[in-house]
């Protein structure tokens, strides 16, 4: 616990990172280096994330998007598809009273057509609920595809410019990432992944433009509220140029 307070206070508040991004890897190791169903590695998983966006929401973060379920997430195994899919439910389900004085703000970013109509039903029910809050803003990316997303701001670009909503000459950067889930939130600062992978895997592929990385061998139901505050200082180590001197 000490530790922990001394790594925090070596934090400055006035240069968090304002969007932090965490792909959540490893759960399923996780649970196989102690054999245990799959299923158990993400329950230990949703345990983490609670403590981390709390933690977060302690120190000032303003945003943070977590990689729950992937496009390609389908190809798993159906029983823990179906397992995944009722963690989230409940987990949605729950939010009021497992945040309970968190003041967090809770958004679905992803496609929702394939989601079943409970999920659906659940994420309207869960963003309302939570739309009042004034604290951290948790995007939870469910079935979610970077290629996707651009694909489909694409799509939507082109149909309002053909209806005449938008003038083709006023497309540039900034109306682009208006068409995007993450509309009228900044760009990712940080991007946080365990399990000692280091690729982006389809997520946030505009957003993570220029993110700072930072890996870690361990496994997501592994990491902890010091590796937080160890990835957050190492950001701040670090000179963000954005392509200048």
């Amino acid at each position: 616990m000490f530790g922990r307070k001394k790594r925090r206070s070596e934090i400055d508040p006035d240069r968090l990172p304002e969007h932090i991004g965490v792909i959540l890897d490893g759960n399923g190791r996780w649970a196989k280096k102690r054999g245990l169903p799959r299923s158990a590695g993400h329950s230990a998983g949703a345990d983490t994330l609670k403590k981390i966006v709390t933690e977060c929401n302690n120190i000032g973060i303003k945003y943070i998007t977590v990689y729950a379920f992937s496009t390609e997430n389908w190809k798993r195994p159906k029983d823990e598809v179906d397992f995944l899919m009722n963690l989230l439910l409940d987990y949605l389900r729950n939010a009021e009273k497992t945040l309970s004085g968190e003041n967090v703000v809770i958004k679905a970013i992803g496609s929702r057509k394939e989601l079943s109509a409970e999920i659906q039903e659940q994420i309207v029910k869960t963003e309302a609920f939570t739309a009042k809050n004034s604290g951290i803003v948790m995007n939870i990316a469910l079935n979610y595809g970077g290629r996707e997303e651009i694909v489909n701001a694409v799509r939507e670009i082109v149909s309002d410019v053909q209806s005449g909503k938008t003038d083709s000459d006023d497309i540039d950067e900034r109306l682009f990432s208006d068409y995007l889930y993450t509309k009228g939130q900044p760009d990712i600062d940080l991007l946080i992944r365990t399990s000692g992978e280091q690729r982006l895997s389809n997520f946030l592929l505009w957003q993570n433009s220029y993110s700072e990385l930072w890996f870690t061998d361990k496994l997501w139901p592994d990491f902890s509220v010091d590796d937080l505050h160890r990835a957050i200082i190492d950001f701040q180590s670090r000179s963000r140029r954005f392509g200048a001197v």
